[in-house]
């Protein structure tokens, strides 16, 4: 049986064979469909247009925008998500009158919400709009799930013994909802960058990141939408990684717990 570290290793070069993989395939796909990388550009050819991009002031502002924006749509969403939850979980009318609620908005899509939206607000703040309703009903379903699932023998215990308010919530509560709230904060940040960019693709607000994609796909350079595309992607990974981190250090001193 493999040690532990040389596992993580063995798991590291697997990821990395089926990366380089897939970037074979892309580039042998780029080559058969030629022209140029008009319809489909190179992983070089890519990266080459990331550079480019990379030290210019306008990229990093770009950057700034979008991610102040659809950061704080997501903040919003997790705060109030977390708060509805809890309200439905104690009072069921609370409950019943906001499921209709979450369940359109889950099922409505991000283009026809968009533009209903942008009756209501600028361009400029419509990522943090979008973002914020497309988040919440995953946070909202996830701290439920969370508090459902909670041992209700433990709950009992506590209340037999009188055990007061905010140890019964460090102690029963955060621990019992702490795992499905940090899955669905870590599948939200991803939801979250999808939709407040493609929000940004529609409004064109200016200096944002979906305006400088739609730039590139009407002015057919190929090469600078696969590196915005590259740079969202990179962007929403890293910082899953770190609310992922956040939220097991949050654990760590609120529970007590040591996580892996």
């Amino acid at each position: 049986m493999l040690k532990p570290e040389a596992l993580r290793r063995r798991r590291l070069l697997q990821k990395a064979g089926a990366l380089a993989f897939w970037v074979i395939v892309w580039q042998l796909a780029a080559m058969a469909l030629g022209h140029g990388g008009l319809f489909l550009t190179t992983p070089v050819g890519t990266l080459q247009a990331l550079v480019r991009l990379l030290p210019t002031v306008e990229f990093w502002y770009r950057i700034a925008f979008s991610s102040l924006r659809i950061l704080a749509g997501f903040v919003l969403a997790v705060v109030c998500g977390t708060a509805l939850a809890a309200a439905g979980a104690r009072w069921q009318t609370v409950r019943i009158l906001f499921s209709p609620l979450m369940q359109i908005i889950r099922a409505m899509p991000v283009a026809s919400f968009v533009i209903l939206a942008l009756l209501w607000v600028r361009s400029a703040n419509l990522s943090i709009v979008v973002s914020f309703t497309h988040v919440l009903p995953v946070v909202y379903a996830g701290v439920a799930g969370g508090i459902a699932d909670t041992d209700r023998r433990l709950l009992e215990m506590a209340k037999v013994y009188r055990l007061p308010l905010l140890r019964r919530l460090r102690y029963i509560w955060l621990p019992g909802v702490f795992p499905s709230f940090s899955e669905s904060c870590a599948a939200a940040m991803g939801m979250c960058w999808k939709s407040g960019v493609s929000a940004e693709v529609i409004g064109l607000p200016d200096h944002s990141v979906g305006d400088a994609l739609y730039r590139a796909k009407i002015t057919l350079t190929t090469s600078d939408v696969f590196a915005w595309t590259l740079v969202i992607v990179l962007l929403s990974t890293f910082l899953s990684a770190v609310a992922a981190w956040l939220l097991r250090r949050l654990k760590e001193r609120l529970c007590g717990e040591v996580t892996e």
